[in-house]
């Protein structure tokens, strides 16, 4: 086929123009930012990172070497009806504002976002306030009577964690309008990069790689523990630091769980820093395809066992689609591995509160 001179500067134009198109699209600010400078700096000196990435305790891939990307693709697009519930999920509306907290209070607000007030600290765990957890309009939307709360609805947070900066723990939207609330984050090394670049004040920012420590107050501490995950939010992967944190707070210990599958780390922390009064994991999202980055539920249930956990409160479910499972199986096969090792679980409703030593609720509300 011969290709005359107009065809030619067509073809060239339109290779052009798309290749132009994808460097406008990548620089949009809900992307983030890649660690530089004085950051990335101190990135290279990390033990975890090698080879131009952050890399797990084990060797891990986001999908098996021998995954069907096209079986993947296929189940994709034809997801079972049951992977969002037929009707609007029930829930309890708290005033955060005037939650009033003794001992360390939790208050799920669906998917791996809590908010947790102990005495007069409030917290906030990789907060989506938004309705999605894409960059792409109205892909993943929230489930119908999921998205309870508006940033406007928080009172002024002391503490924001950030586990990772995939877009379900890490979102522009929901970032943005709380930055002139939030006093100190308290992210994954090189998280900070995406904060600077969306406005967030250096000095705010608090980053971790594994096992740093940070004491607060005499009573306040916190270490960042590893997490079997990955990262990035756009072509590269890697580039920031995937973590769960250890929280001591005015005598209780917290584990703030964020996306992680299932291997050794969990006892080697339960070793280190259990007991936990409580522990949020991850449970949900899981698939044959991609075993090694999120947990089955009834590894959930051994990873809180491993934590030496008093009590479980399951996260990572109920508010999204971001896997081919029903709606309401990851919680239902999980009390099952619960009960058979003699796990405490806890099962609150999206707002309602949970109060460690006082308060856990266990009603099955998720059989609709």
């Amino acid at each position: 086929m011969r290709f005359t001179r107009r065809t030619f500067i067509f073809i060239i134009t339109f290779i052009t123009l798309a290749v132009v198109s994808s460097i406008i699209f990548m620089r949009q600010k809900f992307f983030g930012k890649n660690p530089f400078g004085e950051r990335l700096r101190r990135i290279l000196k990390s033990n975890n990172y090698q080879n131009d990435s952050f890399q797990n305790l084990s060797p891990t891939t986001v999908t098996l070497k021998d995954a069907s990307y096209l079986k993947m693709m296929r189940e994709f697009f034809n997801k079972p009806k049951n992977v969002r519930p037929s009707v609007a999920l029930p829930s309890v509306k708290t005033d955060l504002k005037n939650l009033k907290a003794d001992k360390p209070t939790i208050v799920w607000q669906g998917h791996s976002s809590y908010f947790i007030k102990s005495k007069d600290i409030t917290i906030m765990i990789d907060p989506v306030m938004s309705g999605s957890v894409s960059p792409f309009g109205s892909f993943a939307n929230a489930f119908d009577g999921t998205d309870i709360y508006e940033v406007s609805e928080l009172p002024m947070i002391d503490m924001l964690f950030l586990s990772h900066d995939h877009y379900d723990h890490l979102d522009y939207k929901t970032i943005i309008k709380l930055i002139p609330k939030v006093k100190k984050f308290y992210v994954s090394l090189g998280v900070g990069s995406h904060l600077e670049f969306w406005g967030v004040d250096p000095t705010k920012i608090i980053e971790f790689d594994w096992w740093d420590k940070h004491e607060i107050t005499d009573d306040i501490e916190v270490i960042a523990a590893p997490a079997r995950h990955f990262s990035g939010r756009s072509l590269t992967r890697g580039k920031t630091l995937w973590s769960a944190f250890v929280l001591s707070i005015h005598g209780y210990k917290l584990f703030l769980g964020g996306d992680s599958g299932y291997d050794t780390h969990f006892k080697e922390i339960g070793d280190k820093y259990g007991p936990f009064d409580i522990v949020m994991l991850e449970n949900g999202q899981y698939g044959s395809e991609w075993p090694l980055i999120h947990m089955f539920p009834e590894q959930t249930a051994q990873a809180a066992q491993d934590l030496q956990a008093k009590l479980l409160l399951p996260v990572h479910w109920g508010k999204f689609v971001l896997a081919n499972h029903s709606w309401n199986e990851p919680i239902q096969r999980l009390i099952v591995a619960a009960e058979k090792i003699n796990l405490p679980v806890t099962t609150p409703m999206i707002g309602e509160p949970v109060i460690i030593g006082e308060k856990k609720p266990d009603k099955v509300w998720w059989n609709l």
